[in-house]
């Protein structure tokens, strides 16, 4: 008879315990092949299995001014804010979250499948310091009639600019710096002009030698250019697709032109110090259609 050696029947873990590491084990590999997905839509384990591709994605939490990125399913219908969102053939969709706005922010998905689901992204709030910009033509900062019609003209023929919204997936490569110069003045700090509040920053100033060259921070369509607007002066606008887009103000020299296809990196004009600017630099501001949102929190996207 074979004698078994003494404490062997301990070799073995109660009945209870293999359970619990069976149970576990099993949980790991769910989560390794994609059933659960680790950040879900609600942080939540769904009660059925969810497939790497029907799952939803968007961040916890975003900042004010941020442009946000989410994951939903190929050929998903998505609504943000009563407007239809664009979803590439992969299934991204993107939206921009504005200075002022507090959230919860809402987003609904509805995938090809059926299933519906109301993604809930909370927005941290940011600080606003007060820039005061000092030595402006005064007529900049209050003008008269004649000149306050021009500028409403001009900003009309702007925003009518940033209505597009293509296909093209130009907004989803890494940006790159436009030029380089020091930030001058951030997006959305509070503005102070000769002594008289005014809007918050709509973009980020880049302090730069007059005409050096000014890059393209990504692909895009030229959907507007002109080289004298009452307050931007030289004004360029770069739509990157599903409404996403730059512009860039206070431009010395245009070398593009509407409808013109731009490449990340091509020279599209030089710096200058035209329209309301005390001195040369680059405002690049970048949209949302009609949100503006941080051209920085852009690039620190990209690293």
């Amino acid at each position: 008879m074979e004698r078994r050696a003494p404490g062997r029947h301990a070799q073995w873990p109660a009945p209870g315990v293999r359970a619990l590491k069976l149970a576990v084990a099993a949980l790991f590999a769910a989560v390794c092949v994609g059933w659960i997905p680790l950040v879900a839509a609600q942080d939540a384990v769904p009660a059925t299995p969810v497939s790497q591709e029907d799952r939803i994605v968007f961040p916890a939490s975003v900042s004010q001014g941020a442009l946000v990125f989410g994951k939903v399913p190929p050929g998903s219908q998505v609504r943000y804010r009563d407007r239809a969102l664009r979803t590439t053939g992969y299934g991204t969709v993107v939206f921009g979250v504005g200075r002022d706005e507090a959230g919860p922010l809402k987003v609904d998905v509805t995938t090809p499948s059926g299933r519906t689901e109301s993604v809930s992204v909370a927005v941290t709030p940011r600080d606003w310091p007060v820039e005061r910009v000092n030595g402006v033509p005064p007529k900049t900062v209050n003008p008269p009639p004649a000149i306050a019609a021009r500028i409403e003209r001009e900003q009309a023929m702007v925003t009518a600019a940033r209505v597009r919204d293509d296909e093209r997936t130009d907004f989803a490569l890494p940006f790159q710096w436009p030029v380089q110069g020091r930030i001058s003045g951030r997006f959305g700090n509070a503005r102070v002009y000769n002594g008289q509040p005014g809007a918050g920053h709509s973009g980020m100033d880049i302090a730069a030698p007059n005409g050096a060259p000014i890059k393209a921070p990504a692909g895009g369509i030229v959907t507007f250019a002109s080289p004298d607007l009452y307050l931007t002066g030289g004004t360029v606008l770069l739509d990157h697709g599903h409404g996403v887009s730059s512009n860039f103000l206070h431009l010395s020299r245009i070398d593009v032109k509407v409808g013109d296809r731009v490449e990340p990196g091509q020279v599209i004009g030089a710096v200058g110090a035209t329209g309301r600017a005390t001195g040369p630099h680059l405002h690049w501001g970048m949209n949302w259609f009609d949100v503006r949102i941080d051209p920085l929190l852009v690039l620190e996207r990209g690293k």
